[in-house]
């Protein structure tokens, strides 16, 4: 019954306050294998790289969409079982990704198979945050960051691995075994190393979830080792070079920024805050006197320098990334069609599908400007504002709990804030990583179990 208790409370994001009658009990077998659901998705998400690159390089055009069966049953099966209630943003997404395969089919170009491609991403990868905030608790969400935690270890030294490796090397091979390899061109010959992901975005969003784990953990210490801890850290550290990953190194600022600015709320905490500072910068100090890492740090720096000065600097960077797609998704919005060029087109597959080939964009690189580009102004501009919305709300969710003391939500919001509201959700690593963020924010803003109130007092935010 505890369960039960637990998420007939209030949620903290959709408002509710009504009991759920067909809520399964504790003990129920259907919970568990839900929970083992999205276990499943998360390591589909990690390793369905590896999968096309190393393991079932044939079956590397299918397995693109590995996760998506996952996601259809855990959407049913919750629906079924009234785990998933409806409420604005699932509503329109659902009325706006049929009204999109409609369009695109009738007026746009034309291909069922590109629309519902494209009609995926909305109606199965974004109501899956719910479904995850639904089922996870915050126990849960927990266990997972100290798996994505152990996970960092081995990443961190396959990623220094690819970096020192040529391209034709077997751990840089391509999807579908493509021997030209899977990295991406860096700075001073080098390229960004992928890890166990399919393109090497998946490194930055993967370390960058890590940085988020690893500064809760050192504030909250549940049961975590320290050695493992430390060693995480050092790796996270090292991984920022050997990305040659300037969105790394904005995520695990973000992280750090957020867990700062929650430590400060308490002046007692100032003395942790400030071991926790010192810490890092030995750990920095160590690591920049080894010689194994003197090659990405400069590749890294050269990347940075080169990237900036191409974009204006650091602040036309963040800006040209963040706010400049917003401006440019609404000014472009009176060239494109009205109902758009039709779902998919924006995206790799789909231009495959379409035209043959991959190269290129289609429709835009952005997502906002993409989005616009498949659905028309109208139906582009009010998922755009959706996504914007959902932030608006999980960060005032957020707020109130830091206001708690509860600092989980609060470093995870940095993350979030950088994914689902204009992360490139056309791409599956990127989709992947921004459903979980979401659904694993959802969960951690529920009320604690009795699991977690009867654990030891942390040492900060008990």
């Amino acid at each position: 019954m505890e369960l039960y208790q637990q998420h007939a409370q209030a949620s903290l994001l959709n408002g509710e306050s009504t009991p759920l009658e067909s809520l399964i009990s504790a003990n129920d077998k259907v919970l568990q294998a839900l929970k083992w659901g999205v276990w499943s998705h998360f390591i589909l998400l990690i390793f369905e790289g590896a999968l096309r690159k190393w393991i079932l390089p044939g079956l590397a055009a299918p397995l693109l969409i590995v996760r998506d069966p996952i996601a259809i049953w855990l959407l049913v099966t919750t629906w079924r079982r009234g785990l998933l209630p409806a409420n604005t943003y699932i509503t329109t997404i659902v009325v706006l990704s049929i009204l999109g395969i409609f369009t695109a089919v009738f007026i746009g170009h034309g291909s069922l198979v590109v629309a519902l491609y494209g009609a995926r991403i909305l109606l199965f990868h974004f109501p899956l945050m719910f479904v995850i905030g639904r089922i996870f608790t915050r126990a849960d969400v927990i266990k997972m960051g100290k798996a994505i935690v152990w996970i960092s270890i081995p990443m961190a030294l396959l990623i220094a691995v690819q970096f020192y490796s040529p391209q034709s090397a077997l751990v840089n091979r391509g999807v579908g075994g493509d021997m030209g390899g899977a990295g991406f061109d860096g700075a001073m010959g080098y390229f960004r190393p992928p890890g166990t992901f399919s393109f090497t975005n998946g490194t930055h969003l993967f370390f960058g979830l890590v940085a988020c784990f690893t500064c809760y953990f050192w504030v909250n210490h549940e049961r975590l080792n320290r050695v493992v801890l430390a060693t995480a850290t050092m790796g996270l550290l090292a991984a920022i070079p050997f990305s040659i990953s300037r969105s790394l190194l904005l995520l695990v600022a973000m992280a750090l920024l957020f867990m700062v600015t929650g430590m400060l709320r308490k002046p007692k905490y100032l003395g942790s805050l400030l071991v926790i500072v010192f810490g890092g910068v030995i750990f920095l100090a160590i690591l920049s006197q080894i010689s194994f890492l003197q090659t990405p740090i400069e590749a890294f720096t050269a990347r940075f320098d080169n990237a900036s000065e191409a974009e204006g600097g650091v602040q036309g960077s963040v800006g040209n990334r963040y706010l400049g797609g917003l401006i440019g998704a609404i000014t472009e919005s009176t060239e494109q069609p009205f109902f758009g060029y039709g779902l998919g087109m924006g995206t790799n597959a789909g231009s495959q599908l379409l035209t043959g080939h991959s190269n290129g964009f289609l429709i835009a690189e952005s997502e906002w400007s993409r989005l616009v580009g498949e659905m028309g102004p109208l139906m582009g501009l009010i998922i755009i504002f959706l996504r914007l919305s959902l932030c608006t709300k999980i960060a005032v969710a957020c707020y109130r709990k830091l206001l708690q003391n509860d600092l989980l939500p609060w470093i995870l919001l940095g993350y979030a804030l950088q994914t689902i509201p204009q992360s490139q959700w056309a791409q599956p690593t990127t989709l992947g990583f921004s459903t979980l963020i979401g659904g694993l924010i959802i969960a951690s803003l529920r009320i604690p179990s009795k699991e977690d109130s009867e654990r030891p007092p942390r040492r900060l935010y008990a």
